[in-house]
């Protein structure tokens, strides 16, 4: 998955073109929650430090990488 971020809004698009909206929600310590939904309503959650994120769908597809 590629996308960007402005504020806590971010927009990516996943391997088969699939547009995913969500938001970005602060924890502290360098840690943040995603929340995203497609235009069909299936949606992805994940969380992410400093090492690294972590997304996962609601079919158990796991998606690991990191945020510049």
């Amino acid at each position: 998955m590629v996308g960007y971020g402005e504020g806590d809004f971010v927009r990516l698009r996943d391997e088969y073109g699939t547009v995913w909206n969500g938001m970005a929600d602060s924890q502290g310590d360098n840690i943040v929650r995603y929340r995203f939904r497609d235009a069909s309503g299936k949606s992805i959650t994940g969380i992410s430090d400093s090492y690294g994120i972590v997304l996962r769908d609601e079919k158990g597809n796991t998606w690991r990488g990191f945020v510049e």
